[in-house]
């Protein structure tokens, strides 16, 4: 699954590259989203971390009820709240799509506070001598 996502990541739709193009590098106050993202069983479109944010763009071919029901279960089961997004959307009303984005993310609470990174326990662990 981890080389489907990385082959996904290299050959992303239009309206893919453009919303990653806007949410890259933490554009969206400070939010960072990973792009097709292995979360469970699943590989996203983005996958915001620290809000437990999914975010998928959906083209023709997909099942409205199929996803729902996918959806739900994830939710149920790791508790992320999933936005779904039409590839038309973005490519013409991208700055709804990123308020809706942004007004989901301050609803949401922060799964963990502060850095991911754990501090060293003391000074001397901190140091390299």
């Amino acid at each position: 699954m981890l080389s489907r996502a990385a082959g996904m990541r290299k050959a992303p739709t239009e309206a893919e590259r453009r919303l990653w193009w806007r949410i890259r590098n933490s554009q969206i106050e400070g939010h960072k989203f990973r792009r097709q993202a292995t979360v469970g069983s699943r590989i996203v479109d983005f996958f915001c971390p620290a809000k437990g944010l999914i975010v998928e763009l959906d083209g023709d071919t997909h099942d409205a009820q199929r996803d729902a029901a996918r959806d739900a279960a994830m939710r149920a089961k790791l508790g992320f709240t999933t936005l779904r997004f039409s590839n038309r959307e973005v490519m013409e009303n991208l700055d709804g799509v990123l308020e809706t984005r942004l007004s989901t993310l301050d609803a949401l609470p922060d799964r963990w506070a502060g850095s991911t990174t754990p501090s060293p326990s003391s000074e001397e662990a901190g140091s390299q001598s």
